[in-house]
């Protein structure tokens, strides 16, 4: 499979484009902080006493900086969602770019994880050097009390270093938290360290207010490295040669012959003389302009989702479906969704702090208030969320009225929130490839076709589904026959091509009935042979950009990725999109 380019270009150009201006600002900031502390005249002192330590610490922490403000930005989810919904954002590819918002979070992280260790290494260094090279000419430039001093006082009886110490245990435990495989066994570790970043944050800036590091202030008065005739008499110290003529009355003895000059001396053949001390002071705290900002957006955007979801849903009926796969309807007053978009459940009964993302499988609509989600039990939260919903009741379909309805725990629903899925139907033609119950984003799609698809740009549909046993077919297989039926009375067969592939034989006989006759001859024993399959749809559909949509497992991810950016004699171009389990 020969690569397009122009392919590629879409899929992948703008990525690539904002990650290298990225990686851009972070060489920039790093090197010129570095080159600040490394040659800056104010830090000259400093310098002396920590040498290459200083200038990495420094250029490390602006890259911190950088990325604990970068960070936050893409858990804004109520603005990302308003960008891509107000239509703010005309360009479909800046849009696409919206749905790398978790990619960047998590390369943010990593970057942090990396540049914490540089910083840390560094400042072990500083404590070290700062016992050693105890500078008593100037003593407020000292961070130690005096000359060998226990590096270790200084990493745990100051403000910097105890903070500094708390915040690389905080981020230990959320680097660690945060692996496919904890994330995958137990949701609940990862859920609750990562929300020790307020944690992290607030002792960010109790971190930088320690004053540790200071900078030279008169710069004019005293030029680093200067001449002081006045202290060179009282202290009875030695000059060089090239000042006994200039001030003869404070020689005291030769300067050694063999020592050169310094450099600071003498400066274009002219002795610099200083007039007064060095005078030392701390920096104002950086972090707090880089960080204020974003988190103060973030906490505000916080606010504004709970007291958006403060009143709870009532929960209008609960559906168990097959392998473990529960349907729960909800309406909300005021509540608006697009398809694709997806919700945050919280129940109290199930945890008090937790809470999941489910994506809408049902949207509210003009006609109707209620929305839906289908939540796979697969975890201690969905199994206790299920227990409480289907409490006392042997039955597999409870739909009761509302003025009949028994209990249910209270629910709260935060959202929605945006997904790349929202774009499938700004496409003339748009893929969509479901594993599993990777199908629920789908099924909003689905569910608002059934309502009107004239309103929408998308014409033609290919909607292939892949599962491993002839049950989970069930999920949806009404909504499916429902809505080629209705196609085919509005006399446009044509407008969606259902594929629906069976890993596993065993039962094929219980969907072919005579209630799922329409979807006898779409039902496909094993896996698609997906070249054939974009070799197909490329051909029917010559020279059209066709959405590519992907919900399901990374093996089968990144098979759909890499035919997407693949060249064909057709001169059609697929745009690739995807959601994974992760």
């Amino acid at each position: 499979m020969a690569l397009s380019w122009r392919s590629w270009l879409a899929n992948e150009g703008s990525k690539h484009l904002f990650l290298f201006f990225w990686l851009s600002l972070n060489v920039w900031f790093f090197g010129k902080t570095f080159l600040l502390y490394n040659q800056g005249l104010q830090y000259y002192y400093l310098h002396q006493m920590l040498g290459l330590g200083l200038c990495i610490s420094r250029a490390s922490a602006s890259v911190l900086n950088l990325n604990c403000c970068l960070v936050l930005l893409p858990m804004c989810r109520v603005l990302l969602a308003f960008l891509r919904g107000s239509q703010k954002i005309a360009s479909k590819k800046t849009r696409r770019l919206l749905d790398k918002s978790k990619t960047f979070h998590v390369t943010c992280g990593v970057t942090i994880g990396i540049f914490s260790v540089l910083h840390v290494a560094a400042h072990l260094v500083n404590a070290l050097n700062f016992s050693q090279n105890y500078n008593e000419e100037f003593v407020t430039l000292n961070a130690a009390n005096y000359r060998g001093e226990d590096p270790r006082k200084l990493l745990f009886a100051t403000v910097p270093g105890l903070t500094g110490v708390i915040m690389v245990l905080v981020l230990f435990l959320m680097f660690t938290a945060s692996t496919y495989a904890i994330r995958v066994s137990n949701y609940d570790i990862f859920w609750y360290t990562h929300n020790l970043f307020f944690v992290f944050y607030m002792l960010l800036m109790l971190h930088v207010s320690g004053g540790v590091l200071k900078y030279q202030t008169n710069l004019e008065e005293h030029p680093p490295g200067c001449f002081n005739p006045n202290k060179t008499l009282q202290q009875n110290l030695t000059v060089p040669k090239a000042f006994e003529e200039l001030f003869p009355d404070y020689t005291t003895e030769p300067f050694p012959e063999d020592l050169p000059v310094p450099e600071p001396f003498v400066q274009n053949s002219f002795v610099r003389v200083c007039s007064e001390e060095p005078k030392f002071q701390s920096h104002f705290p950086e972090t707090w302009f880089w960080i204020s900002g974003p988190l103060c957006l973030y906490c505000v955007e916080r606010l504004y989702r709970y007291i958006r979801s403060n009143k709870p849903v009532t929960i209008t009926s609960v559906i168990s479906h097959p392998s473990n796969v529960l349907e729960v309807r909800m309406m909300k007053d005021d509540f608006e969704a697009r398809p694709g978009q997806y919700v945050i459940l919280h129940c109290p009964r199930v945890s008090a702090l937790e809470s999941h993302p489910f994506t809408l499988t049902m949207c509210p609509t003009d006609t109707k208030a209620t929305f839906g989600v289908h939540l796979k039990v697969v975890g201690d939260w969905t199994e206790r969320f299920r227990d409480l919903l289907l409490l006392h009741s042997n039955q597999d379909t409870e739909i009761l009225p509302i003025f009949q309805q028994r209990r249910y725990p209270k629910l709260y629903v935060d959202g929605p929130f945006g997904s790349p899925f929202e774009e499938s139907l700004n496409y003339e033609v748009s893929l969509c490839v479901a594993g599993g119950i990777g199908v629920t984003p789908f099924a909003s799609v689905l569910n608002t076709l059934l309502d009107g698809w004239k309103c929408y740009k998308l014409r033609r549909l290919y909607f292939i589904w892949v599962c491993r046993d002839i049950e989970s077919f069930r999920w949806f297989a009404d909504l499916l026959c429902v809505l080629h039926n209705k196609l085919w009375q509005e006399n446009r067969p044509d407008f969606i091509n259902i594929q629906l592939y069976l890993s596993q034989t065993d039962g094929i006989q219980k969907i072919i009935g005579e209630k799922y006759q329409a979807l006898h001859s779409r039902l496909l024993i094993g896996r698609p042979r997906w070249k054939l399959l974009f070799d197909d749809i490329a051909k029917c559909n010559r020279r059209k950009t066709i959405g590519v949509f992907c919900c399901g497992p990374n093996k089968m991810s990144k098979i759909l990725h890499k035919l997407s950016n693949s060249s064909n004699s057709y001169g059609t171009r697929f745009e690739y999109n995807k959601e994974s389990f992760s």
